[in-house]
């Protein structure tokens, strides 16, 4: 807006309109030309009867008229047309009328083959998709039902009509499925009950696609969950049972070695016995560590939330561990002593006993451990830093899974399982949180993890002295 002479306001003067190309208007003026001949021309013979009667301009007057009228019946025919295409049928005349209608006719004749095309297309697709054993349901931007296949039906117990138009969330009501909808973090999948088989456990996942429009994909994992449970239980139950004879031998164990120390008889045994016990001894470290893995992954959900001390319970950990280490390597500690964690501490010594002795095996004598605990904008964070062997790119996506090892015969001659990082992962996912891995051959290695900022209480400096 500007100011008037009397500072009265004044609109903005409008934004010149940008003529139309050269080469626009050359084909306008090529269509037309003919059409302004013949007006001309029809212009003059009415001139020229008009004439006959002293009344050239009357002449011209009516001719303009009548073509005016022709146009005004083409458009009402046009009008017509466009609103009901099957009703009415198009004359086939000359001139700019029939081209224009022509025009017309085969541009309704492409869109009706490729409407054909899209129905096949369509038809096609739904058929495919309606093939699927997986439950495909399209969702609006706001959750409600478009489409859905057959296995919908089974999985979500969807009903068409009835159900399209009404919104996902009504249908599963879910608390887990729910909060993924609402929360609109569509990277990961979350699982939840049938709807109409409780029985069945369902792998729900949303992608985004189109414009602001949804597919959740339903997965049937029921199997996949009692085999989960069943080998969990095979594991717990193996573990257990191996127990009792594994602490049998290491007792017989123990009572022969002081005698091949002094007897004749048995010293030719001294060397075995000593490796049967040091085996028998890595034997039951590792039914200790597949039942540990074993109570995480059946306690995936049960956790007890109590408030940690967590520097105290670093350090404790650290004195413990430089037993393993036996004084050859230097450990670093920044500790920040406001940091505390909300969650279980059997889970908490898992994750920091496994990594720190992780750190001492696969570090040479001499090096060094950097422990760190800290508040981050995203919560705190614990890690591990080492001076040590360091681990290849290709190896680290797998350093997780159950009893993988990068180096196994170092792994072995220096006591590990192999389902360290394993249970530390899925002692992680109790806190809500996650492992990330760093390392470079030769250079050394650092875990890290990164607690969420709900499980994380930060004293303020005088609790801290006063504690």
């Amino acid at each position: 807006m500007t100011s008037g002479p009397e500072g009265s306001p004044t609109p903005a003067a409008a934004p010149p309109v940008a003529p139309p190309p050269p080469r626009l208007m050359g084909r306008i003026w090529q269509v037309g030309r003919f059409e302004l001949l013949k007006l001309a021309l029809l212009a003059l013979v009415g001139a020229g009867v008009g004439r006959i009667f002293g009344r050239p301009l009357a002449g011209t007057c009516v001719v303009l008229f009548l073509l005016l009228l022709s146009n005004l019946r083409h458009l009402a025919i046009l009008r017509v047309w466009l609103a009901t295409p099957k009703s009415v049928q198009l004359p086939d005349i000359g001139g700019l009328w029939g081209e224009n209608y022509n025009a017309l006719l085969e541009m309704q004749r492409k869109n009706r083959k490729n409407k054909k095309k899209l129905t096949l297309m369509l038809a096609e697709y739904q058929a495919s998709t309606a093939a699927l054993p997986d439950a495909a349901v399209v969702l609006g931007e706001r959750g409600q039902i478009a489409w859905f296949n057959q296995a919908a039906n089974t999985l979500l117990g969807l009903r068409a009509p009835q159900d399209t138009g009404l919104r996902i969330t009504y249908l599963i009501r879910h608390p887990a499925f729910t909060e993924y909808f609402v929360s609109g973090d569509f990277d990961r999948e979350v699982e939840a009950p049938s709807p109409v088989n409780r029985a069945k456990q369902l792998s729900l996942r949303i992608i985004p696609y189109g414009s602001n429009q949804l597919l959740l994909i339903a997965r049937d994992v029921s199997e996949l969950r009692r085999l989960e449970t069943a080998r969990r239980d095979f594991v717990a139950n193996a573990s257990h049972e191996l127990r009792t004879p594994l602490t049998v031998l290491r007792g017989y164990l123990e009572m022969m070695e002081p005698e091949a120390q002094h007897s004749n008889a048995l010293g030719p045994w001294r060397g075995p016995l000593l490796e049967m016990r040091n085996q028998a001894a890595r034997m039951e470290s590792l039914v200790t560590d597949m039942l540990k893995l074993a109570r995480l992954e059946a306690d995936s959900l049960s956790m007890k939330d109590t408030r940690l001390d967590v520097p105290r319970l670093i350090q404790r950990l650290v004195e413990d561990t430089k037993t393993l280490s036996r004084g050859e390597h230097r450990f670093e500690l920044h500790i920040d002593p406001r940091v505390m964690l909300i969650g279980g501490e059997a889970e908490l010594v898992s994750i920091v006993t496994n990594l720190l002795s992780n750190a001492v095996r696969y570090t040479p004598a001499g090096g060094v451990i950097a422990v760190r605990w800290e508040p981050v904008p995203e919560g705190a964070r614990f890690s591990v830093a080492d001076s040590g062997v360091g681990i290849a790119p290709e190896d680290i996506p797998r350093l997780t899974e159950r009893f993988y090892r990068v180096d196994v015969a170092r792994s072995r001659a220096s006591g590990g399982t192999g389902l360290g990082l394993s249970i530390v992962k899925h002692a992680l996912e109790h806190y809500d949180s996650r492992l990330e891995i760093r390392s470079e051959l030769g250079v050394g290695s650092t875990f890290s993890c990164r607690f969420p900022p709900h499980r994380v209480h930060v004293e303020t400096a005088e609790a801290v002295s006063q504690g």
